[in-house]
């Protein structure tokens, strides 16, 4: 791992180094082509030199460009720090066995510590308040934004480790576009996917859906999913516009258990759904939304038997909803400012139970929820930027958060930017985040505690990214401290959740990107991450990739190289002990071909060198594999 180390960042350095030679004097390349607009930690459209927050924006092209159905796998590479867990070609699933778990500076999604959002609502599971990693479709993305440390002032509980919002697709120009996309591969996989999009005026529609399956790499492992999207909007004028969508996707999973303890029929039966509408409005000092929201969701497990001829005699069965209204208004009160404040409301809803197989009955659930299937946050915020000189931005916030159950939270935040150079700023910031209990946690199964308290950090970082015509780098130096973690803990002869654990990670974080030409792109990045208090299964303590793009006329090739090390995983299904690491390096490619101006051939190969390795312990990673298909376009 050292030798690696040693060599990429070598490889790395150089790319610098050339870039140096190659940029020119910075005053002839600073420009508005250089410019990231974001959405994601302001909620108003703003230069990210402006913010204090380290946000990375993976656009459309990037996220379609290796024809990857689900956003995660093309993140998880463009993003330093984050690391998405998976298990097979295709499919993350729930419950036992599952993967999808998104880590950020060693905080989890899957312990509701790193939230995902849909144009800024949030998206979790309302019982065990994990994402659904499966429903995150790319079909329904015009870009991806991360941002990386606690964005709880603006998004509140489960945004303690930083957010992915996903903004959604809007058709920009009059006219009418339709694309098909086929593909198939190794271990009989299946990926389809159909789009129409339409602009006339002032009305803007978009309707996509998706089919895929798999057998994947394993017996009593088959994948099936299928969804859609639909979204219109319309433009009352150049001042106010509205919009409805909706995404639903159900799909079919299966678990057979680590290779040393075979699992038989476990099965999962999954439908989430997300619908929402929203008023917006854009003036020349002044923008802000009103939505209405709502991410639901049906779940059918069959846990399984180690025994084939005893099979389980239940259903496991959950049905959750979070519903939410935000308001909000961003407006340039002088010369140089913004201030943003809004309200959010969310209702959670959620309720688990077993049935029989046989009779369909409702049996004995273990829940104290005693009525409590449901609890309500209601949070006022507000976010104060300046710009004091040309050079220096501050920026302060504060969420006052009441929870239901739990009571009232206080979130701070404050961050400043330095610009030294027109192409280069210094950050700096403090943030609080938190995370309320989920309900799981509080009320379902023996380890539950009706007392629990809110899990709190604080994060400290200070970063440097600087802007050329052809080169781009970043480096983060972060620290995180937090207590309060919620941790099953041995009490009498069993176990209980108590707010006993504690949070100390630091690391860094390193990228670069570097155009060459015309053909040729080179880009690279890295984590390091110690976690001093316990390790966190899922979260590696190194993490790097590298990749290069080339294209020419109608050809477009992608070689991407990523090592992971230090890749806690779990034996005995507890996050924080029994760990043992792991490394590996894997190879992708990707390549595609324009055969006529309408007709894309692409074909796509993972783990190229066949290595064989691990996520989650027990289950063995496919080696290579291949897909291959067709994109027509009209």
């Amino acid at each position: 791992m050292k030798r690696f180390f040693i060599s990429l960042a070598t490889v790395s350095a150089a790319v610098m180094w050339v870039a140096d030679l190659h940029a020119g004097p910075t005053d002839s390349i600073y420009g508005g082509h250089l410019k990231e607009i974001v959405v994601t930690g302001t909620r108003s459209l703003t230069d990210v030199r402006h913010l204090p927050m380290t946000v990375t924006v993976v656009g459309r092209e990037t996220l379609t460009v290796q024809h990857q159905p689900n956003v995660l796998p093309t993140v998880m590479q463009e993003v330093p720090g984050l690391f998405v867990t998976s298990r097979s070609m295709m499919g993350y699933g729930v419950s036992t066995g599952a993967a999808g778990g998104i880590y950020m500076r060693g905080l989890s999604g899957g312990a509701g510590q790193m939230m995902v959002l849909i144009d800024g609502h949030p998206q979790y599971q309302g019982i065990y308040g994990h994402p659904i990693s499966d429903s995150y479709q790319t079909l329904m993305a015009d870009r991806v934004e991360v941002l990386r440390g606690p964005a709880s002032v603006i998004y509140g509980s489960n945004a303690m480790g930083g957010v992915m919002n996903i903004v959604t697709r809007s058709m920009k120009e009059d006219g009418v576009r339709t694309t098909v996309e086929v593909g198939a591969g190794s271990y009989g996989t299946i990926q389809t996917e159909a789009s129409n999009e339409v602009r006339s005026g002032k009305f803007h529609s978009i309707v996509s859906g998706q089919y895929a399956r798999t057998d994947n790499h394993r017996s009593r492992m088959g994948f099936e999913q299928y969804g859609g999207y639909v979204k219109a909007g319309y433009d009352f004028n150049e001042n106010w516009n509205a919009y409805v969508d909706a995404d639903i996707t159900h799909f079919n999973a299966s678990y057979p258990g680590r290779v040393d303890k075979p699992m038989y029929d476990a099965d999962q039966w999954i439908t989430r759904g997300v619908v929402s509408v929203a008023l917006e409005n854009h003036f020349e000092g002044t923008n802000g939304a009103l939505s209405v929201y709502t991410n639901f969701g049906r779940h059918k497990i069959d846990d399984g038997t180690a025994n084939p001829t005893q099979p389980s005699q239940r259903y496991f069965r959950s049905k959750d909803a979070l519903t939410g209204v935000s308001l909000y208004q961003s407006a340039q009160l002088f010369e140089g400012n913004r201030i943003t404040a809004g309200v959010d409301y969310m209702h959670i809803y959620g309720n688990a139970y077993y049935t029989s197989k046989a009779t369909g009955d409702i049996l004995e659930t273990t829940n104290k929820q005693s009525g409590k299937s449901y609890r309500n946050e209601i949070a006022g915020y507000v976010d104060f930027r300046q710009d004091l000189l040309s050079w220096l931005t501050i920026d302060a916030g504060v969420r006052v958060d009441h929870h239901s159950i739990t009571g009232t939270e206080w979130i701070p935040q404050a961050g400043v930017v330095v610009r030294p150079i027109a192409t280069g700023e210094i950050k700096a910031m403090a943030s609080k985040g938190f995370r309320n209990p989920t309900m799981r946690e509080m009320y379902l199964y023996p380890p539950s505690n009706t007392e629990l308290e809110p899990e709190r950090m604080w994060n400290y970082e200070l970063s440097w990214k600087h802007r050329l015509s052809n080169f781009t780098y970043g480096a983060n130096l972060y620290y995180i401290k937090g207590d309060n973690i919620i941790l099953k803990t041995p009490v009498g002869n069993g176990q209980k959740n108590l707010n006993s654990g504690k949070i100390e990670n630091y690391g860094c974080e390193l990228e670069a990107a570097y155009r060459l030409n015309n053909h040729w792109s080179f880009s690279t990045n890295h984590s390091l991450l110690k976690m001093k208090e316990r390790d966190v299964a899922g979260a590696p303590k190194y993490a790097g990739y590298a990749g290069v793009n080339f294209h020419q006329s109608r050809w477009n090739a992608i070689v991407g190289l990523q090592y992971i090390s230090g890749l806690g995983l779990d034996t005995d299904d507890d996050r924080f002990t029994d760990l043992v690491d792991k490394d590996f390096c894997l190879v992708n490619a990707s390549v595609s071909y324009a055969a006529t101006k309408d007709i894309n051939l692409w074909l796509r190969g993972e783990n190229l060198l066949a290595q064989k390795y691990e996520i989650n312990y027990g289950d063995p990673m496919p080696r290579a594999t291949f897909m291959g298909g067709v994109k027509i376009s009209f």
